[in-house]
């Protein structure tokens, strides 16, 4: 009998280990897939009641790209919502834009968003803003103020400028926020205070940072000493 090669051994014994390290990484996605919470896994649904995961961003950025899918979502979360007609005016657009019916705290109610704004304004009321409220106040949370979404302009509202993301409904402008109780707590005088107002405001500004891709507060520049811009950009920045 022909004596077995050293070359096919050491073929036959890369092919065992090959195998070997297969079932091991099929347990092993068997086990992340079975334990591991969903919204850190970017195969798993999204959904309005998890908490925010390290698969989260990726999932509000794959379903922004997708109308349907965003509508679905919010639909699944509980929202309701009108779709809102299209308008071409220049660089401005109104495409892929609704209005929020209910679910939602904002006031005025209903301001025209893009259908990834609503949602990540959504989880964010929801998995931020809420949350600290009741740490910071004891308070459930009542309103979420703001000065708009939609605006036909550029960035300042400078001539030739770029456009703003107001320009296509994808930017909203929070001013403040009311509790049960009554307390309203406000980007232009509590920002800096170093009592449980101010530290609420920075923790819903540093929860913002992790969802939308614009985030910009008073540390940022003068031009936001009275609100918090919460964009769905690519351009990612938070200060």
């Amino acid at each position: 009998m022909k004596p077995t090669s050293p070359e096919t051994l050491a073929l036959a014994g890369l092919g065992a280990a090959l195998l070997d390290f297969a079932l091991a990484a099929i347990v092993v996605f068997a086990g992340v897939d079975r334990f591991a919470p969903p919204q850190d896994l970017p195969w798993k649904p999204f959904s309005l009641s998890q908490p925010i995961g390290l698969a989260t961003s990726a999932k509000l950025t794959r379903l922004t790209d997708d109308p349907a899918a965003c509508r679905a979502a919010l639909s699944e979360g509980g929202l309701t919502f009108r779709d809102a007609p299209v308008r071409e005016q220049g660089f401005c657009s109104t495409a892929d834009t609704l209005r929020l019916s209910s679910g939602a705290s904002l006031a005025p109610a209903g301001p025209l968003m893009t259908c990834g704004l609503a949602l990540t304004y959504a989880l964010w009321e929801r998995q931020v803003a809420a949350p600290a409220a009741q740490i910071a106040f004891d308070q459930p949370l009542a309103r979420v103020e703001h000065y708009g979404t939609y605006s036909c302009r550029t960035v300042y509202g400078r001539e030739g400028g770029r456009p703003s993301n107001h320009a296509t409904a994808n930017a909203l402008d929070v001013s403040g926020f009311r509790m049960r109780d009554g307390r309203r707590v406000t980007i232009a005088s509590d920002f800096r205070d170093p009592g449980p107002e101010g530290r609420f405001l920075r923790a819903v500004r540093d929860g913002a940072c992790r969802l939308f891709g614009s985030t910009l507060s008073p540390d940022y520049n003068a031009a936001h000493a009275d609100h918090l811009h919460l964009d769905r950009s690519r351009y990612r920045i938070c200060r």
